[in-house]
């Protein structure tokens, strides 16, 4: 922060500090923002979509290699990071929010003038980004936070160029503009909630007041819970949902994916084309060339391929909102076995090998590859099982307290929800294996666990930074070998590294070895692998899977 003859302006710094705050906010409030949805999909996401935009951004600027006193340089890296980062509908608008910034902010600094000008701007960019917009969301919200910060710059003078003054009036009317969404969208009001994108911002532009004034939480009371009908400001909740959607959506899957090599006429097919295939259609640049897309539909390949005529498509992902068909056959299988208490497993996975080899063992799998998932999210697919009894294995997705909280939440008179503590997919994998539907359900959790906590679990990964650990330090590029989560052995050679860390895991004993290799274990890995055991340890089986999980390039089980 900066006091000029003009009052309070923003560096490079400050905003890079802003933005630090921003991503601390909203990893707390993030349970808050995904505890309700009502639209346009039921496992609401919004708070963690943010957070990852946000993240995003803050790992763009944190990247400049030099000088980051330059408040319209910092803006830019956060832009880029943030349009390519974005998640979800929520995401992609804030990552609007950010371009207007870069957009306006040339210089050093950014007073108080600039700053109304940057939330101009970006509600510009949300608007026409957006296929058909409603009242009542995210842009709503900022478009009234802009407002006020114009107003305050022409009738605040001189003070009205203090970046202080001008934040403070925006973040407050964004709070106002907040409580009125309700009464903007049916869908809302009907349920007692305000809208989470909406709710999101807010918490943004605290973040830049906290960051001026070195306040904390300036605004606690935000987003406390009510039932539907309430209409006192101090009682609302927030909704999941995204910036465009008036109603339920029917669509099937979400599809985000970045375009490169193409122009705004192209960009503008692909819009109507998409128009044309679902809804929350939404379409940004960064400024730069580069494009993110965004759309809910019921056919993602067609969304995907519509991409692909308007230039080079690249980090493409693709959302279910549905239980899939498979897990429904699960869920009948289960039914049929167990009686009229149906019992399923759901199991917390990374890695399309690693989901398809739970799948074939009956477990319903719920993907984590993308994005961490969150409370709110294993709650909702908990709850969208129907199923009277479900065996979780969360598989080290989430903290202990996390799952506590999931746990008392499922749990009512008629649905009894057992958390079984495992901490990796290999644990998952031998607790699986023992199950039996046809066991009392306490029995057959005990079971499980007991099977998870006799597998010792270890994993090998390579080094992205310079590091200390307990056994020595660590350069990038290192292989480490971890059993469980402490890291015991470093090396230099991927194979031999491999090696120490199975005679490390089996120096206790073991008969079988179970290695689920990573997306980027190198080729000849794994035989290598068995032959060692063969040589070393005679006796011990090793199973191969292909589980395709990121990070890791091998998880190990001891049996």
């Amino acid at each position: 922060m900066v006091h000029a003859q003009r009052g309070v302006v923003a560096d490079g710094v400050l905003l890079t500090n802003w933005a630090r705050r921003a991503v601390d906010r909203l990893e707390f409030r993030r349970g808050e923002i995904n505890s309700l949805n009502v639209f346009p999909i039921p496992d609401s996401d919004t708070g963690t979509n943010l957070l990852f935009t946000m993240r995003a951004a803050l790992d763009a600027a944190e990247s400049l290699d030099d000088d980051m006193s330059s408040a319209g340089r910092v803006a830019n890296a956060l832009a880029r990071g943030a349009v390519a980062g974005a998640r979800g509908n929520s995401g992609v608008i804030l990552s609007q929010v950010i371009r207007g910034f870069a957009e306006v902010v040339r210089g050093d600094v950014l007073d108080g003038r600039i700053f109304a000008d940057a939330l101009s701007a970006a509600t510009g960019l949300a608007t026409r980004a957006v296929t058909d917009l409603v009242e009542g969301t995210i842009v709503t919200v900022l478009r009234s936070s802009g407002e006020a910060a114009q107003s305050c710059v022409r009738t605040q003078t001189p003070s009205g160029e203090d970046l202080e003054v001008v934040v403070r009036a925006a973040a407050d009317a964004a709070a106002v503009a907040l409580d009125r969404t309700p009464g903007q969208l049916e869908v809302l009001a009907s349920s007692g909630v305000v809208d989470a994108g909406g709710f999101g911002l807010v918490v943004i532009l605290d973040a830049l007041v906290e960051a001026l004034t070195g306040a904390s939480d300036p605004r606690p009371g935000l987003g406390v819970v009510a039932g539907p009908g309430v209409t006192d400001s101090s009682t609302r909740v927030v909704a999941g949902g995204g910036a465009e959607c008036g109603d339920h959506s029917e669509q099937d899957f979400e599809v985000m994916y970045l375009v490169d090599g193409s122009d705004e006429a192209r960009m503008a097919s692909l819009r109507h084309r998409l128009a044309g295939l679902g809804d929350s259609t939404v379409i940004v640049g960064d400024g730069h060339g580069g494009w993110s897309v965004h759309v809910h539909c019921c056919d993602a390949g067609a969304a995907v391929e519509a991409g692909l005529e308007a230039g080079r498509v690249h980090g493409i992902r693709i959302s279910s909102f549905l239980v899939d068909e498979r897990d429904k056959r699960v869920a009948r299988a289960e039914r049929r076995l167990t009686g009229d208490r149906a019992r399923g497993v759901l199991a917390i996975v990374a890695g399309d090998g690693a989901a398809e080899l739970y799948a074939s063992e009956g477990a319903i799998v719920l993907r984590c590859d993308e994005s961490p998932v969150t409370r709110g999210q294993l709650l909702g697919r908990i709850r969208q099982l129907e199923l009277s009894e479900v065996l979780v294995l969360p598989n080290g997705a989430l903290s202990a307290q996390e799952l506590v909280a999931v746990s008392a939440a499922a749990r009512d008179d008629v649905h009894q929800v057992l958390l079984l503590s495992t901490s990796s997919m290999v644990q998952g994998l031998a607790a699986l294996a023992v199950h039996d539907g046809r066991r009392n359900v306490a029995d057959d959790g005990f079971t499980m666990s007991e099977a998870a906590a006799g597998t010792r679990w270890g994993s090998l990964r390579i080094a992205a930074e310079r590091s200390l650990t307990y056994v020595g330090t660590c350069d990038p590029g290192d292989a480490i070998g971890l059993m469980g989560h402490e890291v015991v052995v470093i090396g230099p050679d991927v194979v031999a590294t491999s090696a120490r860390l199975i005679d490390l895991a089996l120096g206790s004993g073991g008969e079988l070895v179970t290695l689920l290799m990573g997306e980027e274990a190198p080729h000849g890995l794994s035989e290598s692998i068995r032959g060692h055991v063969a040589a070393r340890h005679p006796g011990v089986d090793v199973l191969v899977y292909r589980g395709g999980q990121p990070g890791d390039l091998f998880q190990l089980g001891v049996e």
